[in-house]
């Protein structure tokens, strides 16, 4: 019980610090926030904003107030309300904006984790049983080269190959699977390869202990031995990484979102920072922290699963 309080409250301290320094560092952003809301709740406005109307937006918003009474009187409706806002620009609930955007990240991300962990330690299992052949030396290029490329450089490769040249998924879109395809591609990329490597280093590792040895000694299956002996003590930096890729997968499904016009979280963050739209930004960031820190505390709790030696306390 020490250890989950203990945790609890690293998690609600690192879930403050984010949201903290978001907010400041969107105020320090050049341009004033008021003008900005203007020009994007006004429709049609080229010339600049009246003073009067600035003032009245500031004075709405309560945008005058000092920076960090802003900040700790948006923090005191969060956490006694659980009221984070209504958006500039929408005019509609941060909560509920969230809702709306919430389920298309989730499924972006389970499908891009999916991909990478089926065909990552698939890959990092057939490598380690094939090593040092052609066959494991080519699927180590790839990997290098899938860890060295960033995530938008990929989505615009694939976009170019399978939708404007062979025209077999679309560009963009949200509601089908060819629709999803290119996006959960693009994103697990990087993901695969590095649960691919990780994998194959850990098979390795385990096919040379004495008790794998052992096993074959005995005449058992190669499949048995891999599935009974070898796969679950070679998952524990396995499951470690996975871990991290999930938290890099809410990051960069960010950008991949906005080239595949995916209505998730990320596309709405990228938006609303455009907009200076802060409520909804500070809910983005607060999302996005929150399902990262899940993530790694429910893999802390995997390794209790998987090793049963591993206790906290």
């Amino acid at each position: 019980m020490k250890y989950f309080l203990k945790r609890a409250g690293f998690m609600a301290f690192t879930v403050f610090a984010v949201c903290a320094l978001t907010f400041f560092l969107m105020n320090v952003i050049p341009g004033g926030t008021a003008e900005l809301i203007l020009k994007h709740t006004l429709v049609g406005l080229e010339e600049s904003a009246t003073e009067e109307q600035l003032s009245q937006i500031s004075s709405r918003y309560n945008l005058d107030d000092p920076l960090y009474l802003q900040f700790f009187r948006w923090v005191k409706e969060a956490v006694l309300r659980g009221d984070i806002g209504t958006s500039y620009i929408y005019k509609k609930p941060v909560l509920y904006l969230l809702a709306l955007r919430l389920p298309a990240t989730v499924q972006l991300a389970g499908a891009s984790m999916a991909l990478a962990i089926v065909v990552g330690v698939s890959l990092g299992i057939y490598s380690a049983l094939r090593e040092n052949r052609i066959s494991d030396h080519i699927l180590r290029i790839v990997t290098l080269f899938g860890v060295s490329m960033p995530g938008f450089w990929v989505a615009l490769i694939l976009i170019l190959i399978f939708s404007l040249k062979l025209k077999l998924v679309p560009v963009s879109g949200y509601g089908n699977l060819e629709n999803l395809l290119l996006p959960a591609a693009a994103l697990s990329f990087h993901s695969v390869a590095a649960v691919m490597r990780v994998t194959r280093t850990s098979m390795l590792e385990t096919l040379g202990q004495e008790y794998i040895r052992f096993a074959k000694a005995k005449g058992l299956p190669v499949w048995k031995i891999i599935s009974r002996h070898a796969l679950k003590n070679a998952m524990l930096p396995v499951i470690t990484v996975i871990g991290f890729q999930m938290g890099s997968l809410l990051g960069g499904a960010v950008v991949i979102e906005k080239i595949f016009a995916w209505p998730g979280i990320g596309s709405l963050l990228v938006d609303s920072i455009s907009a200076r739209d802060l409520p909804v930004v500070q809910g983005c960031v607060l999302a996005i922290v929150t399902m990262f820190l899940l993530v790694h505390f429910l893999v802390d709790m995997l390794y209790t699963h998987l090793d049963p030696r591993i206790r906290y306390g």
